[in-house]
């Protein structure tokens, strides 16, 4: 369960940060204004507060951890959201970051 509970977690905080940072860049840079860049900021602030709720209490392993799922957070973001279609390098890339996440989280530790 509280892999599970990571996972989900993990999840979230890439939801709010990708998006928050998306609502900021469709705000500022496609002009579409103060209320899609204010939605951005609140986004990210919710991000924040996703990312202490993680099981392991080590701020480190978590943002370290977290960097891996961004990157393919990020990815499918732009696949589903802008119409990205990633390369062979992308899905090596952001394989190899899924599997440094696994490793830094949920390796067995004494």
């Amino acid at each position: 369960m509280t892999i599970a509970r990571s996972l989900l977690l993990f999840a979230l905080a890439a939801l709010a940060e990708i998006g928050g940072a998306w609502l900021v860049w469709q705000g500022v840079r496609e002009h579409r204004g103060i209320a899609w860049i204010g939605a951005g900021v609140v986004a990210l602030g919710l991000y924040g507060f996703a990312a202490t709720l993680q099981p392991d209490a080590h701020f480190g392993r978590i943002l370290a951890a977290y960097g891996g799922v961004f990157v393919g957070g990020s990815l499918l973001w732009g696949m589903v959201l802008d119409g990205y279609r990633p390369d062979r390098y992308d899905v090596i890339g952001v394989t190899l970051c899924l599997l440094g996440v696994a490793v830094i989280m949920y390796a067995p530790r004494t």
